[in-house]
C-alpha cells in the first residue's frame, strides 16, 4: 500500500526523522533499504511512501491524522517527466494485444525510451519521432490517439520546424517502467540490440500488429525506376532485428528478399504486395495511400 499524507506531511515526516536520529542520506536510505534516489524522491514527494516505509518512519503514529488516504501497489498515479508541470498523472497499464503489439512496432522503429535520473528531477519518457512533411497526420491522427487509447493518458505534440520534424511524447517513470517489462530498453536502440520480443513472437495476431507498426516507422513503398511495379522496403542497421522481421514475414506467409547492403528487406512479386497488404497493411496514410493506387493489374483502384 502507498500513503497518501497531507500535503507537506511527508517532506516534513522524513525530515523530521533523518534529523532526530542524526542520520545522512545515505545512512537513512540504507536503514530503510532503499536507493539514495529513490529516498529523495520520497522526500521531495514525487513519489508516494510505501506502508512499510511509513510504519518505520512514524513509529509513534503521530502522522496518522494527517493520512488522507492509502493506495494500492500499481495504483498508477506518478509525477510527470522533465516537462511536467507538476501534476499527477494515472497510467492505464494494459494487457497485452494488437494495440500494444503495434505500438511495441512503432517504437521499435522511430521510438525512443528515455530514462534519465538526477538528484531532484528525471526525464521519463517515450518519444516518437517523424517528418512533420510527410508523417504529421499518422503522429498526429494516428500514434497519438494509440498511446492515449492504450495508457489512459494525453501524450503531447512537439513540433520542430528548423528540423522538419515532429514528434507525439508522453512522460512518466510509470509509463517507462512497464515498457521496460515488456522487453524495451531506453536509450540507443542499435546498442541495446532490442528485438521483438517473445510475447509478440508467439502469437501471430500480435506479430502481424508489431510489423505493420515496424514498417508504418521504417518502411518505405515506391515505384521502381522504369518498371511498372512497386517495391515495400523494410530499412534498419539493427541486424537483430532485421532477422526478426524477415524471419516474421517468412512465418506470416509473405516471402521476401534476404538481407541486404546489411539494412533492408525488400517485398517486389506482385503477389507477395498483394499479400502484404491483406495480412498486414499499413496504418500510416503515406504508404497506404500508394498501395491503394495500385494493384495487380496495374491499375487504379476506385
Amino acid at each position: 500500500m502507498r500513503i497518501v499524507l497531507l500535503n507537506g506531511k511527508q517532506k516534513e515526516l522524513i525530515k523530521n526523522f533523518k534529523n532526530e536520529n542524526e542520520l545522512s542520506w545515505k545512512q537513512l536510505s540504507n536503514l530503510l533499504h532503499i536507493k539514495e534516489g529513490r529516498l529523495k524522491a520520497y522526500h521531495e514527494n514525487t513519489s508516494l511512501i510505501p506502508e512499510s516505509i511509513y510504519q518505520i518512519l512514524d513509529p509513534e503514529r503521530k502522522y496518522k491524522k494527517y493520512i488522507l488516504e492509502k493506495k494500492k501497489e500499481g495504483w498508477g498515479k506518478i509525477k510527470g517527466g522533465k516537462n511536467s508541470k507538476g501534476n499527477t498523472k494515472t497510467i492505464f497499464f494494459p494487457k497485452n494485444s494488437e494495440e500494444l503489439a503495434e505500438f511495441y512496432g512503432i517504437m521499435l522503429g522511430d521510438g525512443n525510451l528515455i530514462k534519465k535520473k538526477s538528484y531532484r528531477i528525471g526525464t521519463y519518457a517515450v518519444r516518437i519521432v517523424g517528418d512533420s512533411r510527410f508523417d504529421k497526420k499518422y503522429l498526429v491522427e494516428y500514434v497519438f490517439h494509440l498511446i492515449k487509447g492504450l495508457f489512459v493518458i494525453e501524450p503531447r505534440i512537439i513540433k520542430r520546424k528548423r528540423e522538419r520534424a515532429i514528434s507525439v511524447e508522453a512522460y512518466g517513470i510509470e509509463l517507462v517502467n512497464f515498457l521496460e517489462t515488456k522487453g524495451f530498453k531506453p536509450g540507443n536502440k542499435i546498442k541495446n540490440k532490442l528485438r521483438i520480443p517473445k510475447w509478440i513472437k508467439q502469437n501471430k495476431t500480435y506479430l502481424k500488429s508489431c510489423i505493420r507498426g515496424l514498417f508504418d516507422t521504417d518502411g518505405s513503398v515506391y515505384k521502381l525506376t522504369n518498371q511498372n511495379t512497386y517495391q515495400i522496403n523494410f530499412k534498419n542497421y539493427n541486424y537483430g532485428l532485421l532477422k526478426d522481421v524477415r524471419e516474421s514475414l517468412l512465418e506470416i506467409g509473405i516471402n521476401c528478399s534476404k538481407i541486404s547492403k546489411g539494412n533492408s528487406i525488400y517485398i517486389t512479386k506482385k503477389a507477395e504486395i498483394a499479400r502484404f497488404f491483406k495480412l498486414i497493411g499499413f496504418s500510416n496514410s503515406k504508404h497506404f495511400n500508394k498501395i491503394k493506387m495500385w494493384n495487380l493489374d496495374n491499375s487504379p483502384i476506385v
